[in-house]
């Protein structure tokens, strides 16, 4: 990953003030972005950054995550379960999760394929079509499995072909439902329209769809997942803190749309939403470390055969479940912020959803670990975000009480 000098700003969100990272080397328009002084450090994160010693959290959740099925995710699983308490199952297979009945079936397929002993819990998720129903969204409730409603428009994302077309014109019932229901709507935030630039289309759903969404429906608990630029978080903060807040990927806050190029074309650095420049990956840095409770971890683990990668159309999305505590823990620590690590992995996520934090502990060690070249299955093999890079901080295998 290539380093780039900076030099310190504040990124203004709609009405409060961030501040944010700016790059001499990947220049771009203004957008309400002002220089000012660096901040005074903060002297117990640089403590603890300096030392040598473990650093113990509460167990993380990963509130974003794919797991496939069959061969894949008996594979993926235990990365995930190693590490993570809980986390939200996406529901874009082959054919989607879009009934509370499918969700239940697919809940048991992961527990029979966890490691025994493994404590992990899948919340899982409805696929939202235009045809999904108000009383799919009551028994999706009662089932006590599905905790979230998920949101493709239609062809934004891998798998998600049976997306929604028209969220106002067909699916309204079914969001106030979701309001009466308390259920969260979780939001893929690109629109698709082919005549928007690929690098506008967070900005523009958010315009079209998004910010009219939350004024008709205030009290919709919605999460913008996997944001990727300083639209999303000037957004989010103009927001009412818990109706609207966001997951971060690790690929989003340590990569730009460089990575994609370096050294030829990157096929496993190609995700969706695609990777931003420079100011969007310091603005939300910025965001993610200021100690907000609006943003938690989501990391958008998204496991492709290594063919479907390096092939003539290759599939999005980074895998990154192995990798993504050491990753993290890696820009808190960059950022002067390890102190509030824990908040941003382990307590956001449950307080938004309304959930108990995890009880158990885990530790991170500053001891240098090389990623895996692959991971192998048994019909091929899946290359993990940083493949062959060698990281500072080492999760716990197990959680301590």
């Amino acid at each position: 990953m290539q380093v780039a000098v900076t030099i310190t700003s504040a990124v203004y969100a709609r009405p409060h003030p961030k501040p944010s990272l700016v790059s001499f080397l990947c220049q771009s328009p203004p957008c309400r972005v002002r220089f000012r002084a660096p901040p005074r450090p903060n002297l117990r994160a640089t403590a603890m950054a300096a030392s040598s010693q473990p650093l113990t959290i509460t167990r993380p959740d990963d509130w974003h995550l794919h797991l496939r099925d069959g061969g894949v995710l008996q594979a993926v699983l235990p990365h995930s379960a190693r590490h993570f308490g809980r986390a939200i199952i996406m529901p874009n297979l082959k054919p989607p999760v879009t009934t509370t009945a499918r969700a239940v079936e697919y809940r048991k397929e992961i527990s029979r394929a966890l490691p025994p002993g493994s404590s992990f819990v899948p919340l899982m998720t409805l696929y939202l079509t235009d045809s999904t129903s108000p009383e799919e969204i009551k028994l999706a409730r009662k089932s006590g499995v599905v905790f979230a409603v998920k949101l493709y428009p239609a062809g934004a994302t891998t798998n998600s072909q049976d997306g929604v077309t028209d969220i106002f014109g067909k699916c309204f019932q079914v969001l106030e439902e979701m309001v009466r229901q308390e259920m969260p709507l979780l939001v893929h935030g690109e629109v698709t329209d082919p005549h928007v630039d690929t690098f506008d289309r967070e900005k523009v759903f958010i315009d079209r769809i998004l910010a009219p969404l939350v004024q008709k429906l205030p009290q919709l608990k919605i999460v913008m997942e996997h944001i990727t630029t300083m639209d999303a978080v000037n957004f989010i903060e103009s927001c009412e803190e818990g109706h609207v807040a966001a997951t971060v990927t690790p690929q989003h806050l340590l990569l730009n749309r460089n990575a994609l190029f370096q050294g030829g074309l990157q096929p496993h650095n190609y995700c969706l939403p695609v990777l931003k420049r420079e100011t969007h990956r310091q603005a939300i840095v910025s965001a993610v470390t200021s100690g907000s409770r609006r943003y938690f971890l989501g990391t958008d683990s998204a496991p492709h055969d290594k063919r479907n990668k390096e092939c003539s159309c290759g599939c999005a999305g980074i895998y990154s479940a192995p990798v993504a505590l050491s990753l993290y823990t890696k820009v808190f620590e960059e950022a002067g912020a390890l102190d509030k690590l824990e908040a941003f992995t382990s307590f956001n996520g449950p307080d938004f959803y309304g959930l108990p934090r995890n009880t158990s502990k885990i530790v991170l060690r500053k001891s240098a670990w090389k990623v895996p070249a692959t991971y192998r299955y048994s019909s091929g093999e899946i290359v993990p975000m940083f493949t062959g890079s060698t990281l500072e901080w080492l999760p716990s295998d197990q959680p301590e009480e």
